[in-house]
């Protein structure tokens, strides 16, 4: 019986993770039964939203147990087959966790197009953090030509589509980033209007040169004190599609009501804003036309994508760590093992 590594929840974090949160260990990889196939991992997404699944806290969805594997989206290969929809070395999207090898259930799985492009894209801009993009802008944001669409974390997988999609629709693209390289990246590469360094203790007063006509969309992916550079820009029936607070994350007791709260809710009232929290798989019959649109702007160059890579499963941790402080420069991946065995 060959031998497998997976990574699991050793205990819940307070504040920050960190290493002691996680165990390696080794286990027996498994056979898979009737309707099950046993999959290889290649490559592995970190995404902010798991450091929600290691509290056990009220959540949309369940944590990872202490003593349970990472979760996690995968490309993988399968390596056994005991269902007729898969054959051995077809190459599937997953949700095996972090976890060398894998015996998972036939039916949810997809397999992955290689045409569309390369296979990491499918945990990448062609996978959710694209989907959510897509969908938030799209789906809530609503961009109009002309329009200005702000956008934070928008070097990261989730930030980068939003823009260069806005851009697609005709809107003007301003992104926050930490960094000047990041910052540099945004508006040279994808093409942005503007970038803003979140450090910079000029922000507020460039982000207002930046939208001299307020600001229409805010996709909001950080929280914090952006959110307080922000708002008081938005325009009239400006909509704000609520993805992620990563600001916030680690946070282990409830901050105090922040003075500007009373402000907030008063542009909330007298601008007839739209503040809509989303989950991707909100929007799961959108995945087709996703798919087809995005693969054809990313054929075209209308949007670009980077991926940030760490060798090992070992590794898993200390990336996810940095991720959660922006250590990443775009798509957190981890490679687990190569395209083919």
């Amino acid at each position: 019986m060959s031998k497998g590594q997976r990574i699991v929840l050793a205990s819940r974090p307070v504040g920050e993770p960190t290493p002691q949160n996680f165990r390696l260990e080794e286990f027996d990889v498994p056979a898979p039964g009737e309707g099950q196939v046993l999959l290889r991992t290649i490559w592995l997404s970190l995404d902010p939203y798991m450091r929600g699944r290691m509290s056990d806290g009220p959540s949309y969805a369940q944590p990872v147990p202490v003593g349970g594997v990472m979760e996690g989206g995968t490309v993988c290969e399968v390596i056994d087959s005991k269902s007729p929809a898969f054959a051995k070395g077809d190459i599937v999207l997953a949700h095996s966790g972090w976890a060398t090898h894998a015996v998972a259930d036939a039916k949810p799985l997809r397999k992955i197009d290689p045409a569309l492009g390369p296979i990491s894209t499918a945990v990448g801009v062609l996978g959710m953090p694209g989907m959510t993009a897509y969908t938030g802008l799209l789906d809530i944001g609503q961009p109009k030509e002309g329009e200005t669409v702000v956008v934070a974390a928008a070097s990261g997988a989730v930030g980068s589509a939003v823009g260069q999609i806005a851009k697609v629709k005709g809107a003007r693209a301003i992104g926050i980033a930490g960094g000047k390289d990041k910052c540099d990246y945004v508006k040279t590469e994808l093409g942005f209007d503007d970038c803003l360094d979140h450090r910079d203790p000029d922000l507020v007063a460039k982000l207002k040169a930046a939208c001299p006509n307020g600001i229409d969309v805010y996709f909001e992916n950080v929280g914090g004190e952006v959110f307080e550079a922000v708002f008081p820009l938005f325009n009239n029936f400006a909509r704000m599609p609520v993805c992620g607070l990563i600001a916030q994350y680690n946070a282990f007791e409830t901050p105090p009501t922040p003075k500007w709260a009373t402000a907030l809710m008063r542009h909330v009232l007298t601008k007839r804003l739209t503040i809509r929290g989303f989950i991707v798989s909100d929007f799961a019959g959108r995945r087709q036309e996703f798919l087809r649109e995005m693969s054809e702007w990313v054929c075209d160059g209308k949007v670009k994508y980077k991926e940030f890579v760490t060798d090992g499963l070992e590794n898993a941790p200390e990336a996810f760590m940095g991720l959660l402080k922006g250590a990443n420069f775009g798509k957190q991946l981890v490679r687990v093992g190569p395209e083919r065995a």
